[in-house]
């Protein structure tokens, strides 16, 4: 039989079967009698179908996305819901760069475009700095004062202040993660409008000789802050390019999977906020030698690169053990509890 044609005639029954799923999933939702028969018989077909393509089409998308479903209704049907449940702390530690790897190339887009704008932005302050009005907001273009940047700050309040930029950078962080909804179109103007802001910064520090000096007061939060908005506007644009390119299974059922593992992405970032927020706060505004602060974000983007390496090792130890298909097996795995202790 053609995979092609299995697929496009039994996907309306995975999508009556995710929409059943998400119906007993709710806690104050109460299912008939006849919505549970019709739950089972659909979870049954839909085993059979999964093991129908792991034998014909093993690395197929839909291969994956169906054992998903059938193993979360495995869940609901005998555990009522309660099996399968992420366990925060291995998420954290490998499925969390797991799906970071998975979605890489959504990740990296966002940085590009950040980029982009902190080019458009650096360029144009410096063939003319009186645009600086017209580029950034009319408050922060007034407060900029290159002068000032290594003065005293002894009478800011470093908790205060830190709690107000992790609130900030996670408004930041959430607002592209949202703009997936409007296919990735708003979270394209988030990145390079940041990115834009930055740049222009930049620029005009570079023009009074101050730009050693700016960056080391960018850099020591700069890294991990950086890092975990272009992770949520990853998240965004991969929400965006599932509703565009949906693949075998119906358009919805994609989306609506893809929105799922983006709030994983989100959620994930939240503690690199945290971070971040808490060296601004309290390191950035200290009066400390510039190599100082310039060391510290250098061992923020080793610390970086190393949890990233440590968590996707884990995760292919965890995927190996298990037997679990692909990447996104092993993200399964570590949003179970399950592989590696």
């Amino acid at each position: 039989m053609d995979t092609t044609a299995f697929i496009r005639r039994n996907k309306p029954s995975w999508a009556e079967l995710e929409a059943l799923l998400g119906l007993l999933g709710k806690r104050s939702a109460r299912a008939e009698a006849a919505q549970l028969d019709r739950f089972g018989e659909l979870y049954r077909t839909a085993s059979a179908h999964l093991a129908y393509l792991q034998t014909h089409a093993p690395a197929s998308e839909a291969t994956v996305l169906l054992n998903d479903l059938v193993s979360r209704s495995h869940n609901q049907l005998h555990a009522g819901g309660t099996a399968g449940k992420s366990h925060p702390l291995r998420f954290m530690l490998y499925g969390f760069p797991m799906l970071i790897k998975m979605r890489m190339p959504f990740i990296l887009l966002a940085g590009l475009l950040f980029g982009f704008g902190g080019l458009l932005g650096y360029l144009a302050i410096s063939a003319n700095p009186s645009v600086i009005h017209a580029v950034l907001p009319a408050g922060m273009a007034d407060g900029v004062d290159p002068s000032r940047v290594n003065s005293d700050r002894g009478d800011i309040n470093s908790a205060i202040m830190s709690a107000e930029i992790m609130t900030n950078n996670i408004r930041v962080a959430v607002l592209a993660f949202l703009s997936g909804v409007t296919l990735g179109f708003f979270t394209l103007y988030l990145m390079v409008f940041n990115g834009l802001l930055i740049g222009a910064l930049a620029a005009v520090f570079a023009q009074t000789g101050y730009t050693y000096t700016f960056w080391a007061y960018i850099l020591p939060h700069g890294v991990i802050e950086l890092l975990a908005i272009f992770i949520a506007g990853g998240a965004g644009f991969y929400m965006g390019y599932k509703f565009f390119v949906p693949g075998e299974l119906p358009r919805g059922l994609v989306f609506v999977q893809s929105a799922k593992e983006s709030a994983l992405l989100l959620l994930g970032t939240i503690p690199l906020f945290v971070i971040a927020g808490l060296i601004e706060g309290y390191i950035t505004p200290a009066v400390l030698p510039l190599w100082v602060k310039y060391a510290i974000a250098g061992l923020t983007l080793v610390a970086c690169v190393a949890y990233y390496l440590y968590g996707t090792s884990r995760g292919a130890r965890a995927e190996g053990e298990s037997g679990a298909v692909g990447e996104r097996g092993g993200m399964q795995l570590a949003l179970e509890g399950k592989g590696t202790p």
